[in-house]
């Protein structure tokens, strides 16, 4: 059944048992994002580029390992503000907020998006999670 309501910004979170300033740049260095931002075992993210600033860009390289399927998942910085909060716009003109909080644990991370009208909105939150609870075991673990 379809309805023409507007979409519900969808958020995951994940509490990231390492300091803040780790989280940060584990989350927004290339050389560690091709490390983690991933959603399933069959995938990998062979490329990223990172110009971390307002009016930058990004642009990570979705691929199946198989060779089969590759995407760029790209936008452009709206706000960078150092070890607190990201927003960016994607490609398609959905909005993204990342928030980075410090805590007695470590870091809490809670991203926000405008979910994409072609996949269920569960399957859109599974896999935004999987790729955020993919950050949390590669930072905790190096």
């Amino acid at each position: 059944m379809e309805n023409n309501q507007q979409l519900q910004a969808i958020t995951v979170q994940a509490t990231v048992n390492t300091p803040l300033e780790k989280v940060w740049k584990y989350w927004n260095s290339p050389e560690h994002i091709t490390q983690w931002n991933t959603a399933i075992e069959e995938w990998h993210c062979p490329r990223a580029e990172n110009d971390l600033r307002a009016g930058g860009s990004f642009s990570y390289e979705m691929a199946a390992k198989d060779g089969s399927m590759s995407f760029d998942f790209a936008g452009v910085y709206d706000i960078v503000d150092e070890n607190k909060h990201i927003a960016y716009t994607l490609g398609d003109g959905r909005k993204v907020s990342v928030t980075f909080t410090a805590t007695a644990n470590g870091t809490d991370v809670s991203e926000t998006f405008d979910p994409e009208n072609m996949n269920p909105a569960e399957m859109q939150q599974a896999g935004w999670q999987a790729i955020l609870n993919n950050f949390k075991k590669y930072t905790e673990n190096n």
